[in-house]
């Protein structure tokens, strides 16, 4: 699934984001509003991983929405 797709659909797939990175609240979602450099960021935050390995994570989440 595309990113275009993913921000479009963002109040349904939201769940989804949780069920991946539970650590994440219902806030983190409302900043993030499907934008996929908002979401990094907040993996990085929460997680307290770095910018590539969070960057990795969304790669292969997005992989298993298709």
């Amino acid at each position: 699934m595309n990113w275009d797709r993913i921000e479009g659909n963002w109040k349904q797939i939201g769940g989804k984001v949780r069920e991946q990175w539970g650590k994440l609240t219902d806030d983190d979602l409302q900043i993030v509003k499907g934008k996929r450099d908002q979401l990094v960021g907040k993996i990085q935050e929460r997680y307290g991983v770095a910018k590539d390995e969070a960057d990795k994570q969304v790669k292969a989440w997005e992989t298993t929405l298709n």
